[in-house]
């Protein structure tokens, strides 16, 4: 029925322009964004989860880092350890030198000389292996108790690093000396059970870079998954939104032409008043 006192046409068009209009800025905003998901109205499901998945994706690369981090430490422990048996290594061979007959004991006291100056450096690169200031080798640091690297989601995901002490006391070849044949050999003997104590540490080591080089990969992978998880969940497919977007926009466009043709029907009614 033809009336002029409510545009019921008009406020009708309205609505749906209203309707429209905030569904075309949704769009607008889910492309921009690059978000499905721009407020929880949205999805209070799918944000929930997303978010706790984004939180787990953190967590990950912090837990990567912290394995990177702890496979450096114990390589710069390993150098140090390396160095050390290097010297240990020359050690020896000034005590086998020293029980040779073909020396005096002057000789052995050049021999010594050197002999002591590399036990003074056995301490030296002990305490001077450091990560972070931290000493490494001498059994000073929270190394030697056991320091735990947090690797995963959990805190039950953790490593601890335990690494031993390389030093003289350490060895156990404090206060040795080559001055004479007899103290030559027992030397000697202090210095072999030394390279194994020294074996048995960087052999320590390696395992534990080994096992954080294959978290690292595992970590690497989870994040990936991870990742492509909360993507599925939170990102926007852009080529579905951009076509709602155009049609949006259609019915925007025809929702503002039928509310000008519905704003001009009670001029059109009036006329037949005259």
């Amino acid at each position: 029925m033809p009336v002029i006192s409510t545009n019921t046409a008009a406020n009708s068009a309205l609505r749906y322009l209203n309707i429209n209009s905030d569904n075309q800025a949704t769009s607008v905003s889910k492309i921009a964004s690059g978000s499905r998901i721009t407020k929880a109205s949205d999805d209070a499901a799918g944000l929930a989860v997303g978010t706790s998945l984004q939180s787990d994706v953190t967590v990950l690369k912090q837990a990567a880092t912290n394995a990177a981090h702890g496979s450096s430490i114990l390589q710069t422990a390993d150098g140090g350890m390396s160095r050390i048996s290097d010297i240990v290594q020359r050690m020896r061979s000034l005590a086998t030198q020293s029980q040779s007959g073909s020396v005096t004991d002057t000789e052995r006291g050049y021999l010594d000389a050197e002999f002591q100056q590399l036990l003074e450096e056995v301490d030296g690169i002990a305490s001077g292996t450091r990560f972070n200031d931290d000493p490494l080798l001498d059994g000073t640091g929270d190394w030697s108790t056991g320091v735990d690297f947090r690797v995963g989601t959990e805190t039950t995901d953790k490593i601890t690093v335990t690494i031993a002490n390389v030093n003289a006391t350490g060895l156990g070849i404090t206060g040795l000396d080559i001055g004479t044949s007899t103290t030559a050999e027992s030397t000697l003997t202090a210095l072999d059970t030394a390279v194994e104590s020294l074996s048995t540490a960087r052999a320590d080591v390696g395992a534990l870079i080994s096992r954080f080089e294959f978290r690292g990969e595992v970590l690497d992978t989870s994040i990936e998954n991870t990742e492509a998880a909360q993507s599925a969940i939170m990102d926007v497919d852009v080529a579905e939104e951009q076509t709602s977007l155009a049609s949006t926009k259609v019915l925007t466009q025809a929702a503002i032409a039928v509310l000008s043709q519905a704003n001009s029907m009670p001029e059109q009614l009036l006329s037949l008043l005259r």
